[in-house]
């Protein structure tokens, strides 16, 4: 078996975790980490206290070396070359990589994208992902090159989205896919046979970073739209309405087929009229119950401001929604960009 890579990482988010702890762990029969770049400490929480982030907290637990430049100039360039290492990894890390530094490992930098290039190239595609209605996603090892997210990618380890599956959910099963897709490919890299193909162009999409006010909703859309844009967008910004003078953030939703009538309008014959998009229909024992376009929207999850996230009975049992009310709607932003941007890890 040869000798295990010396790997530098380049990451700030959380879902670099798991893949961290195995490096440290199991995988460090394939390589060995010996240093890791982040970004600088940044005020954070209610009290916007300055803070390390995830990744530095591991790194000084682990007792490697952390650099956190605002930049990443020629002096960072020279940095990295004085640990010579056999390989960059990226996940997650929020800023642009210049060539001299990409080019400075012996077998390069790659980076750990989470979608299956090349749809969902840029900056929300975990989120754009789920709120496009798509049942698979997954973690793709890629070169970087200067376009954005344009790289040849060498192998993809894919994550079903299931019906109800949040960014949250889903954010947490693409980070345990990172381990075996690297199980798989650090091997070939060390020995030299790791192939990498080609994206078609032709066929990427762009998503964008998302905004605060992405989360309105349009009722008059089609349920299973309004289920996947819950979804995709919880928690952050998440999806809210107005009631009773309040924005209640919506963080789960499903949705069915049901044709959404009015159910005290007997005189319309059976199963009476069909109700407006936005009237809430009721409940059941697990969702408040809203009509849309099409079908009926079943949301799983509520919070008030300043309260917490609850299960729909126990929220309406503190805030009751009486059948009837229309909730009004409003235009759904676009999340797929038209064109990329600059080139950015991912």
């Amino acid at each position: 078996m040869p000798a295990p890579l010396k790997l530098v990482f380049l990451g700030s988010d959380a879902i670099a975790l798991p893949l961290l702890n195995w490096l440290a762990g199991e995988g460090r029969v394939h390589a060995q980490v010996i240093a890791v770049y982040t970004q600088p400490d940044r005020a954070a929480g209610r009290g916007q206290k300055v803070q390390p982030n995830a990744i530095k907290t591991w790194a000084v637990a682990h007792g490697l070396p952390v650099f956190q430049p605002e930049k990443l100039t020629g002096a960072a360039r020279d940095q990295l070359a004085v640990l010579t290492p056999d390989v960059a990894l990226v996940m997650a890390y929020g800023h642009i990589l210049h060539d001299d530094f990409i080019a400075t490992p012996r077998f390069g930098t790659l980076n750990l994208h989470t979608s299956l290039l090349p749809k969902y190239r840029g900056a929300s595609p975990i989120q754009t992902a789920i709120a496009c209605g798509e049942q698979e996603t997954g973690v793709s090892l890629m070169r970087i090159v200067r376009e954005l997210d344009a790289g040849p990618v060498a192998d993809v380890e894919r994550v079903a989205i299931a019906p109800g599956d949040t960014a949250h959910e889903v954010e947490t099963n693409l980070a345990v896919a990172c381990v075996p897709l690297l199980a798989r490919t650090l091997p070939k890299l060390a020995a030299g046979t790791l192939a990498f193909t080609f994206q078609d162009a032709a066929a990427a999409t762009y998503c964008r970073k998302l905004r605060k006010d992405d989360g309105g909703l349009d009722f008059a859309a089609p349920a299973a739209v309004l289920a996947a844009r819950i979804n995709g967008l919880f928690p952050w910004p998440a999806c809210s309405v107005v009631l009773h003078g309040q924005s209640v953030k919506l963080g789960c939703a499903t949705s069915t087929q049901a044709k959404c009538h009015v159910l005290s309008d007997t005189a319309a014959g059976a199963g009476g009229t069909l109700a407006t998009p936005g009237s809430v229909l009721g409940h059941d024992a697990e969702a408040l119950l809203i009509a849309t376009g099409d079908g009926l929207l079943r949301v799983l999850r509520l919070q008030r401001p300043g309260g917490k996230m609850l299960p729909a009975p126990e929220f309406l049992r503190g805030f009751p929604i009486a059948p009837g009310i229309v909730l009004s709607s409003g235009p759904m932003a676009v999340l797929l960009a038209e064109a990329a941007g600059r080139r950015r890890d991912s």
